[in-house]
């Protein structure tokens, strides 16, 4: 009996246990409701990522001062510039070509050494310009088409932005004889001896006012200028009775005047440049029918890196020389090297 009863206690425990489960399992069923997620985000606010308010400060920029000492490179004041320009022309024709025509040969050359050193107030320009030609006619010989020298030197100190004062030493002359061809009709010609090496020959020391706005002019105004000329050779006379101003019993003479100089040095198109360089000479002891004047112009064209096109040209006026004015113009197309 007791042992009976101590059995049904347990038994009714276990049953009232798992009843109650049951119950508590169903109530909970019954109190849960499905929520979506994705409709409660839109009606998530978020939170400020910082409540407490910062200003904003704009960005400024602002150059600063480096020490050179920091640096390290050489400053070059030095600037060279090297052209070498050669141009080559032919034609031939046959004995019995009916338009008529004679072979010819031309060789031209033309060498520019530029140098300038400009550390303000000071700066010094030099240039060496070399020019000659050849030309080969059947039947005439060898005659020159080109042929000159110029050397000039250039020293300036800065007075304003735009004015210097300048010191200047210049030379000028040709390389091998000239000659003045006369024709004697049946195709014979005069050869007529008027010019060599420093015969003339030109050297001219300068001082005064330089103006220069802009790199590629230059206008020189000579105050004080003296100018030697040569003729070392006593046969030119002959042929050249005025003797380029020189007393035949001499070889120099020195002249005193005034001077002006304009340089025009530019590219003016895309692969196109222009050297003009004009120079008015008035002498203070002679009378006005012998001043002065020359221009001097080269135009370059160039095609690719060697190959250009090159005109010179060359008009002068010097009663001393010839009563009339000169010219002269050449057309060639050739090489032409420039460094750098």
């Amino acid at each position: 009996m007791l042992k009976t009863k101590p059995g049904l206690l347990i038994l009714a425990l276990s049953v009232t246990c798992v009843l109650s489960v049951k119950a508590q399992t169903d109530t909970l069923k019954k109190d849960t409701v499905k929520i979506d997620t994705a409709v409660l985000n839109k009606y998530r606010i978020n939170s400020r990522k910082n409540a407490i308010p910062t200003r904003v400060r704009p960005i400024q920029i602002q150059r600063e001062m480096v020490p050179v000492t920091m640096l390290d490179y050489k400053v070059n004041y030095w600037k060279k510039v090297i052209t070498f320009g050669l141009n080559f022309s032919q034609s031939a024709f046959s004995n019995n070509y009916a338009a008529g025509g004679v072979s010819a040969v031309a060789l031209g050359s033309n060498f520019i050494y530029h140098t300038e050193y400009n550390k303000a107030p000071f700066s010094y320009v030099s240039e060496l310009n070399l020019t000659y030609g050849v030309s080969k006619n059947k039947g005439q010989g060898k005659r020159k088409t080109q042929d000159r020298i110029y050397f000039d030197n250039k020293v300036a100190s800065q007075l304003s932005k735009s004015w210097y004062f300048f010191g200047a030493l210049t030379f000028e002359s040709q390389f091998d004889k000239g000659f003045n061809y006369v024709d004697l009709g049946n195709g014979k010609f005069d050869q007529q001896y008027i010019s060599n090496f420093m015969s003339p020959g030109y050297l001219t020391e300068s001082v005064g006012f330089e103006y220069k706005p802009k790199p590629w002019f230059d206008l020189r105004l000579g105050t004080g200028t003296a100018r030697q000329t040569f003729v070392l050779d006593h046969d030119i006379h002959k042929k050249q009775p005025d003797n380029y101003g020189v007393d035949t019993l001499k070889t120099v003479k020195n002249d005193l005047a005034f001077q002006v100089v304009a340089l025009f040095d530019k590219d003016i198109a895309k692969n196109v440049h222009l050297n003009t360089r004009y120079a008015l000479f008035i002498p203070y002891a002679q009378s006005p029918k012998f001043i002065t004047h020359r221009v001097d112009l080269t135009l370059t064209a160039k095609v690719n890196r060697l190959i250009s096109a090159t005109v010179n040209g060359t008009l002068l006026y010097d009663k001393h020389t010839s009563d009339s004015a000169q010219g002269y113009e050449g057309i060639g197309l050739g090489m032409l090297y420039r460094f750098p």
